[in-house]
């Protein structure tokens, strides 16, 4: 198992510098590093994060939670999940947009 403190550092890198970096050039629909953090931590927990996870969150996330949203956004970099559909996905479990048909 990776040590916390690592995780932490991933997490951080993943959705402070390279997920926004690799925004613009993909297109995805956000480019802020908390949406990034919204998007991998709800899609992690299947549902609103802050419902499973004490805020902060990259503080009071269980290890194994840390690392499911750690992953989707590498596969996301990877071109391996589509983060348009994980932040829509999200933002239905937080009533912003109608239910999928």
């Amino acid at each position: 198992m990776v040590p916390r403190d690592k995780l932490t550092e991933r997490w951080f890198d993943l959705t402070r510098r390279e997920m926004p970096d690799a925004a613009r050039a993909r297109r995805w629909p956000v480019r802020l590093d908390h949406c990034f953090q919204r998007i991998l931590l709800d899609n992690a927990v299947s549902g609103r994060w802050r419902e499973h996870i004490a805020a902060p969150a990259w503080r009071h996330a269980r290890g194994d939670q840390l690392a499911d949203a750690i992953a989707l956004g590498e596969a996301a970099l990877a071109g391996e999940a589509d983060l348009a559909l994980l932040n829509a996905r999200s933002l239905r479990w937080r009533r912003k947009l109608p239910p999928a048909d």
